[in-house]
């Protein structure tokens, strides 16, 4: 799983600069790409996407069988609908995280990646945490999963500020992408994400979908 570490960390750089572009301070209070989320909370959120890793990390480690990263997505679930209670937490939780202003995220992201690299690079990517909705996952498949959310995130961010996506790395993207459509194999079906890929005219159920 070496890949998870040396991916999330290409995220989390990537990330940063995002997070200190003077774009991002430029249209803090406006609007971002995504409905009802403002350019602060999604960069509130952006930030959480780095942090969490150490915050999970310092807690015991938990008994049962760890989730493999789609099955996380898949049971941590994604709903269309803004105003669901999880979507509306996590807007909350990432305007909390930005309440401070641009300038004090960026510096918590940016103080934030030597830490995440000394300690990743000693940590055991095997070893179990426990995330979000008490869910069971090994560092290195949770590592995956926020590979997903900074790169997926930082795009909006970017769209939404008018700054150039970060230069996420091939590997790093092909993370995204592995974790996403293993996701759409989840909840659809190997056949549904055949006829995503390969016959459009066949995706009733817009397979690929998936976030």
């Amino acid at each position: 799983m070496s890949d998870a570490r040396a991916g999330f960390l290409d995220a989390a750089r990537g990330a940063t600069a995002l997070l200190a572009d003077p774009a991002v301070a430029a249209r803090w209070d406006q609007p971002s790409v995504l409905p009802a989320f403002s350019v602060a909370g999604l960069a509130g959120h952006l930030l959480r996407g780095m942090t969490a890793v150490e915050r999970y990390m310092d807690g015991p480690e938990p008994e049962g069988s760890p989730l493999r990263a789609p099955q996380y997505f898949h049971v941590v679930g994604v709903s269309p609908d803004v105003d669901a209670p999880g979507n509306v937490a996590v807007r909350a939780r990432g305007e909390e995280t930005a309440a401070e202003g641009p300038g004090a995220v960026a510096a918590r992201a940016a103080a934030s990646l030597p830490r995440l690299s000394e300690r990743l690079g000693r940590t055991d990517l095997g070893r179990r945490i426990s995330v979000i909705g008490g869910v069971v996952i090994s560092v290195g498949e949770y590592l995956r999963t926020r590979v997903v959310e900074l790169a997926v995130h930082g795009d909006d961010l970017a769209l939404s500020v008018g700054a150039p996506t970060p230069a996420f790395a091939d590997d790093t993207l092909q993370i995204a992408v592995d974790v996403l459509v293993a996701v759409a194999g989840v909840r659809h079906g190997r056949l549904a994400v055949l006829r995503a890929l390969a016959r459009r005219e066949r995706d009733t159920a817009e397979a690929l979908r998936v976030l």
